[in-house]
């Protein structure tokens, strides 16, 4: 009697956890992944809390710049990094960005979300964006919000599709009183033959004009005067590092 009452309330409780991860699996997994999904962080001059600290939040077009912000802020910001190939919808997206949320008290944030995330449902999309602006202004109180358009694509299709995205976030931006830096409309009047590298990335050349963008609109936001040669010097030598990731870190080096 003992055994079949066991036998009925284990039936019972497999049934239910089996119920449970049918509802749950869909909103846990998220959407598919890339072959190979990714997290790329930095926190350049890490021991530095003298100076305001920007959060550079994006994806490989990001990863591009992040390195000229990094020299264009020079000795007036301090700059982290958190790039990855997950999109907004991804089931890990809010729980890595809430980590690199609390490693620092940020000046200011300059977020992107969009090139990893061009075949997502765009409802869920657009309400994970909004959980996104919400996680920062709870663990980042007070602090401004920039929001960066997705850059154009090399293919005319995709660069459609790039828009529409964007007119989504435009839409949650204004609800949320967040200025754009408009990185779309600096891209794209440009020749897709010289400053495109392939599909998705640009061409360094393309990346120093994407950080003069975003390295100007930090500037405005903060109100950032122009350090002098010396400073800007002595705070790239202090940000370089022996042990970088891939050896020696030199980040003064264009």
């Amino acid at each position: 009697m003992k055994r079949m009452l066991w036998l009925i309330f284990a039936g019972a409780l497999f049934m239910l956890s089996a119920g449970r991860a049918e509802e749950e699996a869909p909103d846990q997994m998220g959407p598919k992944r890339d072959a190979t999904s990714w997290i790329s962080s930095y926190a350049f001059n890490a021991n530095d809390y003298s100076l305001p600290r920007i959060l550079l939040v994006g994806d490989s077009i990001c990863k591009g710049y992040q390195q000229g912000v990094c020299q264009g802020l020079a000795g007036i910001a301090t700059v982290s990094v958190f790039t990855t190939s997950q999109c907004l919808c991804d089931r890990s997206y809010l729980r890595a960005l809430a980590y690199y949320l609390d490693e620092y008290d940020y000046a200011a944030i300059h977020i992107n979300n969009g090139l990893h995330s061009l075949k997502s449902d765009r409802t869920d999309w657009e309400r994970r964006l909004r959980a996104a602006i919400a996680l920062i202004r709870e663990r980042e109180p007070g602090t401004p919000i920039i929001w960066a358009s997705t850059t154009p694509s090399k293919d005319p299709a995709t660069t459609q599709t790039v828009k529409a995205l964007n007119a989504i976030a435009a839409q949650v931006v204004t609800d949320e009183k967040i200025p754009t830096n408009d990185l779309f409309a600096l891209m794209d009047p440009m020749d897709r033959a010289t400053v495109w590298r392939d599909i998705y990335h640009v061409t360094a050349e393309g990346s120093e004009m994407l950080a003069a963008a975003v390295s100007a609109a930090l500037r405005e936001t903060l109100n950032l005067e122009t350090a002098s040669a010396r400073q800007a010097k002595a705070a790239l030598e202090g940000a370089n590092s022996e042990m970088g990731p891939d050896g020696k870190l030199t980040v003064t080096n264009k």
